[in-house]
């Protein structure tokens, strides 16, 4: 399979799951060579200083080097810019950054030698995985920390994951690539690692957001909610699209439910119930629109300076900037934590003790405590994913002596925007738990089809009948089966 001019986030998520070998086309071939042999041609002519390419980096940029150092130029660039810490970046993620740097070297303005993006894929498709730490990057001037420790296993330093042994951390091997002019500044530079992070938390927003529904319509149906909320009229009048698409979707989840279909003794919903469609429908919008910026991103060159050899150019600007994908995984993250937020509300409404349920869902309140705690362990969730939501991108911190006076932080938004994610993960566990246990104490009438079908599920999966038990447990099982 060959790398694309223009992929969407699908063709990745395609890409990266479908396990195909991947290559360059002849055009994305050419376009490399002539950029790099323009720049090699640069190099030999007695002309101005270049940034990056024959002058130091950062406020070092007005250090002029001499032709014989170009080459360790490059590979100093690299082994003092790995300075990360902190925990390990996931190998998906790590792996997808590969992809994508290879990517945006493709397009033909980063002057990089043909061999050093075929190194790249070669590490792709080889599974091949760097070892890369979480800590490290301001979201300017690139992912320099993170990239960094991509880089040095394809010249033959750092540290890669054993293939025999996938906990343990090898020395990489010798290679016998030789970085020339600009090939470090290229390769740390970029806004991969945010890449990275954000597809992988867009990919599992999706995920989220569908089972958010559905959990909904449980949620509805174990509290005795109505279905006038979910019909079309009042959406057609205010037709934001996630809005529509959420009350069409929960009407079809509830189709053929006898609860739903029942009279109903109380006029109204709270609004965890009665406002899926506005809240859920919300997130979806804004998910849409972190993707379009994030497709945007991917397929784009972001590393400096950048090269334009039909126009005799080359121009320090400033691509690798993060601030566009900071802003949108701030607003991911918040995104992704209302439907934790909601969805534990409607845990609370189950376990409360009203509408025909018994307190906590256990038959035996008092001697057994039930489900309280579950929604205790969904509310602390919640609650920290609060914290997790302050936005990043609101923060700047100058370096490089002042030359690089502001920068994104969206690094920091691309890691706390999986932990939410992740933590929405859980609360979701915890939701269908509780609403497949309510749901039993509505027998003998059924819920829908596609709901009895998906409680059937967990009940193969997780045990909850009544009686105490160790939750932790089934919820950890249901998380495992649903959101692997």
């Amino acid at each position: 399979m060959q790398l694309a001019e223009h992929h969407s986030l699908d063709d990745i998520q395609k890409i990266i799951s479908g396990g195909d070998k991947i290559e360059l086309s002849n055009g994305a071939k050419e376009k490399i060579e002539k950029c790099n042999q323009y720049l090699l041609n640069k190099v030999k002519e007695d002309g101005p200083p270049i940034y990056g390419v024959n002058t130091g980096f950062g406020s070092l940029c007005n250090t002029e080097i001499a032709s014989k150092d170009l080459a360790q130029l490059q590979i100093n660039l690299v082994r003092s810019h790995a300075c990360g810490a902190g925990d390990y970046v996931p190998k998906v993620i790590v792996k997808l950054m590969l992809l994508l740097k290879a990517q945006s070297l493709s397009y033909g303005h980063s002057g990089v030698q043909l061999a050093t993006v075929e190194k790249l894929l070669d590490f792709y498709n080889n599974d091949t995985i760097p070892v890369v730490y979480e800590l490290g990057s301001l979201g300017a001037s690139g992912d320099l920390a993170p990239l960094s420790h991509l880089s040095l296993p394809l010249i033959g330093e750092g540290e890669i994951w054993s293939k025999t042994d996938k906990s343990k951390r090898v020395k990489a091997e010798k290679s016998a690539l030789n970085l020339g002019p600009k090939e470090g500044l290229a390769l740390i530079n970029g806004t991969q690692f945010m890449q990275a992070y954000g597809l992988q938390c867009i990919f599992k927003a999706k995920d989220i957001l569908k089972r958010a529904d559905l959990h909904a319509a449980m949620c509805i149906d174990a509290y005795d909610g109505r279905k006038e909320p979910f019909l079309a009229y009042s959406h057609q009048i205010r037709p934001h699209k996630g809005q529509l698409d959420t009350a069409k979707a929960v009407l079809g989840h509830l189709e053929g439910s006898e609860i739903l279909s029942q009279a109903k003794t109380h006029v109204q919903d709270p609004y965890s119930l009665r406002c899926v469609p506005q809240v859920h429908g919300a997130s979806k919008d804004a998910v849409a629109h972190v993707a379009a910026v994030f497709e945007t991103e991917i397929n784009s060159v972001t590393d400096n300076p950048n090269v334009f050899p039909d126009e005799d150019l080359i121009l320090s600007a400033g691509n690798f900037h993060g601030q566009p994908l900071a802003l949108q995984l701030d607003y991911l993250a918040i995104a992704i934590a209302e439907i934790g937020s909601i969805a534990e509300r409607r845990v609370y409404r189950l376990v409360e003790g009203k509408r025909g349920l018994p307190a906590f869902l256990t038959s035996n309140p008092g001697l057994e405590s039930g489900l309280m705690i579950a929604q205790y362990t969904a509310a602390s969730i919640v609650s920290q994913n609060k914290q997790f939501c302050t936005p990043s991108s609101v923060d700047t911190i100058e370096s490089s002596n002042g030359q690089e006076d502001h920068v994104s932080m969206g690094a920091n938004a691309a890691t706390k925007c999986l932990r939410v994610i992740e933590n929405v993960e859980r609360i979701q566990a915890i939701e269908l738990l509780t609403a497949s246990k309510a749901l039993e104490y509505r027998k003998p009438l059924k819920s829908s089809s596609v709901i009895e079908d998906l409680i059937s599920r967990v009940k193969n999966i997780a045990d909850i009948s009544d009686s105490d038990k160790i939750w932790a447990n089934e919820v950890e099982k249901i998380r495992l089966s649903f959101q692997a």
